[in-house]
């Protein structure tokens, strides 16, 4: 008979008093992260952050972009709602969308316009402001909506000679609402990629 190369190990051999001191272990992990747990955050709403509410006491409900005319010639191919996110732009406590739209072209990477919606009380989601018109030519890449700033980035092309399908700028761009129109800021402007 053959004896193991490997000495014979304690743990390979448990019992059950092993187990129980492993769960009481684990039970005082469990207990001491319950009590290192930090307060309950509180918080209360200034009068220009306050919500609009419905009139059950919801909070109203963001504009929804999906039977929303764009400004968007795309032929008989139709409009497609790539990204959408929403937030109070204005501070008026009503939610608005901003919507990343581009024609529904089989491939490639058709232009996209960047669109806010906004919604009155009974009223249908209409567009309000174009923050990236199609005609100029760009692709929106990351896109997001926070503290009331909107912010994206533009891709876009040198000269005709790129190929459609890879951009060879990048811009970073984002928009706050002020007074009565929405106010762009640029980061890297035509930057290559």
């Amino acid at each position: 008979m053959q004896t193991p190369a490997l000495p014979d190990l304690a743990h390979t051999a448990t019992k059950p008093m092993h187990w129980l001191a492993t769960a009481a272990a684990m039970a005082g992990v469990v207990a001491l992260a319950g009590l290192l747990q930090p307060r309950t955050a509180t918080a209360t709403a200034t009068a220009p952050e306050q919500r609009t509410t419905t009139q059950h006491g919801a909070p109203a409900p963001a504009p929804d972009p999906a039977g929303v005319e764009f400004p968007l010639e795309c032929g008989g191919a139709g409009a497609t709602v790539a990204k959408k996110a929403s937030g109070d732009l204005d501070g008026d406590g009503r939610p608005e969308t901003v919507a990343v739209v581009h024609c529904a072209a089989g491939s490639g990477t058709p232009p996209g316009g960047i669109y806010v919606l906004t919604q009155g009380s009974g009223a249908a989601p209409r567009v309000v402001a174009t923050l990236v018109d199609p005609a100029d030519r760009k692709t929106v890449g990351d896109f997001a909506v926070r503290d009331g700033v909107v912010s994206a980035t533009l891709l876009g092309y040198s000269s005709l000679d790129v190929p459609r399908c890879c951009p060879d700028q990048e811009e970073q761009a984002s928009w706050r609402w002020k007074g009565q129109a929405f106010v762009r800021t640029s980061g890297d402007l035509a930057r290559s990629v």
